[in-house]
């Protein structure tokens, strides 16, 4: 059978491309029908950090399947919901601790969005409503949490359907060291720019995802910029969906930056890459509210709470603290780091940067000027596709530089890859990156 549109009846993402078709999956690798391994180094969509096919994660699923599949979160609670929620919090700093589970980090996204508006609402200042972000940037495909990213050519199509929000340029340390973006001048310029009175949130992540691919700011840029929230009234959103969960060395990636968001999201890989999980956690200060005075959150889905998805993310949560992953991610993303800056000596390596076991390798067809290459070229692409004609499995992402122009992969293995696993796949790296050029 071919896999591929119009042969079969699946509608894919990608229209154009025969599909590989995956039969099982373990540790670090997926297994083809023809028997072909792939090192999953970008964990899919930088979602499975405990490795593929972990029992515990199905053994919970089985089990809360057999005893209480589904009910409704507006008319129940269940163990599994309140166990998660005691166990996020015990590893959460502060007063954010009260936690709201969905499907998606779109949805969660999306969710706190309507949280800060509803906080500020309630709080009787109704003009709050607009929504900072940054660009590049990436919250999702869900309309708001679309209309928050900073990713052009998702905007191209559908801006009609769009929210204009304001936005301003992300940190690029690469690219642009120093400047207002680097030191978070530009957030309270547009802050006073907008007028404080309507601006509800700031949204960001920490270090950000494959947007920008693995940027990581200073210290001192979270510093400014959670004193400007703190002085404008402006609540601060942390997604953390691609970067939580222990990906960066830390349970949360903020925590490498030493302040504390008003409201987290967080996603992927809390649930072990094996259903769709999600949650939003907020401080105490803001339900408070909520609790003083309409008495409830005006948002809800049909899976809000889902007893399966809750089980699933107790059986992660506790496979990482059993077996120390996070403190395991730390280290080996400290021997991936060292052997990705030996990939400098390819005069197409730009940048390498990253945080734990979250890398990117930025592409330029210039390093002196750091030019990038020209999109007709799709550089990223075709490393991407050569990479996984030779066994690996890398996330790209164009676009970064300018909007349009812009190569770069993201390296996110399991946390659990030995080694070795990481030696091979350098190796690997070189092969293809020959290959292309």
């Amino acid at each position: 059978m071919s896999y591929r549109y119009p042969e079969s009846f699946v509608f894919y993402r990608k229209l154009n491309k025969k599909f590989t078709k995956a039969v099982s999956s373990q540790g670090c690798f997926i297994l083809d029908e023809n028997g072909k391994r792939y090192f999953d180094a970008a964990g899919g969509a930088v979602v499975v950090n405990i490795g593929h096919a972990v029992p515990e994660i199905a053994d919970a699923l089985s089990g809360q399947a057999r005893v209480l599949p589904y009910v409704n979160g507006t008319q129940f609670t269940h163990d599994a919901v309140e166990t998660l929620a005691a166990e996020l919090a015990e590893i959460l700093p502060g007063t954010l601790k009260y936690s709201y589970f969905l499907s998606s980090g779109s949805e969660a996204n999306e969710a706190a969005v309507k949280l800060a508006r509803q906080y500020w609402y309630e709080k009787g200042i109704a003009s709050k409503w607009k929504i900072i972000s940054r660009t590049p940037s990436y919250h999702g495909n869900t309309l708001t949490a679309l209309s928050l990213s900073g990713r052009e050519h998702y905007r191209s199509v559908f801006g009609p359907l769009l929210t204009e929000f304001p936005r301003i340029a992300a940190p690029d340390p690469y690219r642009h060291p120093g400047c207002k973006a680097c030191t978070g001048e530009l957030l309270e310029e547009e802050i006073v720019k907008q007028g404080p009175e309507t601006v509800a949130a700031f949204i960001a992540e920490p270090i950000i995802g494959s947007s920008a691919g693995a940027v990581v700011p200073s210290r001192e840029y979270y510093q400014r910029v959670s004193e400007v929230c703190k002085k404008y009234d402006v609540l601060f959103i942390a997604d953390e969906v691609m970067a939580g969960m222990g990906r960066t060395g830390k349970w949360f990636s903020f925590e490498h930056f030493d302040f504390i968001p008003d409201i987290l999201v967080s996603g992927k890989g809390i649930n072990g890459g094996v259903v769709p999980l999600s949650v939003l956690v907020s401080k105490k200060e803001i339900v408070d509210q909520l609790a003083a005075g309409s008495g409830y959150f005006n948002h809800a889905q049909t899976y809000t709470h889902s007893p399966v998805t809750c089980a699933a993310g107790i059986a992660t949560l506790r496979y990482l603290k059993k077996h120390k992953l996070v403190e395991r991610c730390a280290e080996m993303g400290e021997v991936l780091g060292n052997r990705l800056h030996d990939l400098r000596e390819f005069p197409v390596v730009g940048d390498v940067r990253g945080k734990g076991l979250m890398w990117a390798v930025e592409f330029v067809q210039d390093r002196k000027t750091k030019a990038p290459f020209a999109r007709s070229e799709k550089f990223a692409e075709r490393f991407t596709e050569a990479v996984f004609q030779n066994g690996v499995i890398l996330w790209n992402n164009v676009g970064h530089v300018d909007g349009t122009n812009g190569d770069l992969v993201m390296i996110a293995p399991p946390f659990t890859v030995s080694d070795q696993e990481i030696e091979d796949f350098i190796k690997c790296f070189k092969k293809s990156l020959e290959q292309v050029i």
